[in-house]
């Protein structure tokens, strides 16, 4: 399931070329739209008592984007009793190149932000959909 993104004028530097902090915007929204895929939404984990915060952020940027392309980014997750890795790809609607490549790791904290072990409806929801262990 690939994540949808047609880079607004808002998106770019002076050059048109996607402003390299944009990215961030993106693997966000492909993340949200990767956890809705498997039936869940963040709002239902936080009302649920479980947040997770952003812990490392990495992007590698391969070749540029620019406005008015359509991205796709594809999502792979794994997973630790306390850590989701998220790790996506970006490429150009329709071709093959991976325009950029980075991972954002999550914890789950409690409301008073207190590291807590995943809780089991939500390890059992998205069992199915994620590695366990993360990559070195």
């Amino acid at each position: 399931m690939a994540y949808l993104h047609r880079v607004l004028y808002g998106d770019t530097d002076q050059m048109q070329v996607v402003y390299y902090a944009s990215y961030l915007r993106f693997f966000e929204g492909a993340r949200n739209e990767w956890i809705r895929g498997h039936g869940l939404a963040y709002t239902e984990i936080e009302a649920a008592g479980v947040f997770l915060p952003v812990v490392e952020a990495f992007v590698r940027y391969h070749r540029p984007a620019r406005y008015d392309d359509l991205l796709e980014i594809e999502t792979d997750v794994s997973t630790t009793r306390v850590r989701l890795r998220f790790d996506y790809q970006v490429r150009r609607r329709g071709d093959d190149a991976v325009l950029t490549e980075g991972h954002t790791v999550h914890v789950s904290v409690d409301r008073e932000g207190r590291l807590v072990r995943f809780p089991g409806w939500l390890t059992e929801k998205l069992a199915a959909h994620v590695r366990q262990g993360m990559p070195e």
